[in-house]
């Protein structure tokens, strides 16, 4: 059982890693496009809505996106009055109930709220309402679901660090994967390809 813990913990977070390099290259694409952007507009005049739709879409896709990563990398605000200075077991109760009691409730209150409205999209085929603007808003929309869906595997792989962490004697938590190392090889070495 402690090995399928390891090994779903590695799957989300190479998931995750993987969107986030996904996600990176994304930005380095919406900077350049935001430059082609402002030279266009004051350097020859010229305006294109796709063009500027694209930086806004490309934007809010790599923030719904990374997000998973984001927690995985722990780069979410947290405010530290009662957590820094405490053992990892406390650490991984504390992160246990605020998965539990806030971050699960809201992603899948969030999945179930969002889901008519990507289905609906998609179904529709939705475009952007701007003339000339981006036929694919339906894919924008659906970056929601991707959202819900690499947050909430990152939420349980969270948990599954917190739950291995108090009821073992190591500590698996706050991204310490030399743990996770010693007993499970890495998804990409030649024994699990």
């Amino acid at each position: 059982m402690k090995n399928f813990a390891k090994l779903f913990i590695r799957f989300v977070d190479t998931l995750n890693g993987f969107i986030g390099m996904i996600s990176a290259v994304l930005t380095i694409f919406m900077v350049l496009n935001v430059f082609v952007v402002v030279a266009l507009r004051y350097g020859f005049s010229m305006g294109r809505i796709w063009m500027q739709e694209l930086y806004v879409w490309t934007h809010a896709f790599v923030f719904l996106a990374a997000s998973g990563y984001t927690f995985r990398e722990d780069g979410h605000v947290r405010i530290d009055l009662i957590y820094g200075s405490r053992s990892p077991r406390t650490k991984a109760f504390i992160n246990l109930f605020g998965s539990l009691v806030f971050a699960l409730p809201f992603l899948l209150f969030l999945t179930k709220w969002s889901w008519p409205i990507v289905s609906r999209s998609f179904s529709n085929m939705e475009r952007s309402s701007e003339a000339g603007g981006l036929p694919g808003l339906f894919v924008l929309k659906g970056a929601i679901l991707v959202f819900c869906i690499t947050m909430i595997l990152q939420v349980l792989a969270l948990m599954t660090r917190c739950l291995l962490t108090l009821f073992t004697d190591e500590c698996y938590f706050s991204n310490e994967d030399q743990k996770l190392d010693a007993v499970t090889p890495p998804l990409n070495s030649a024994g699990n390809s």
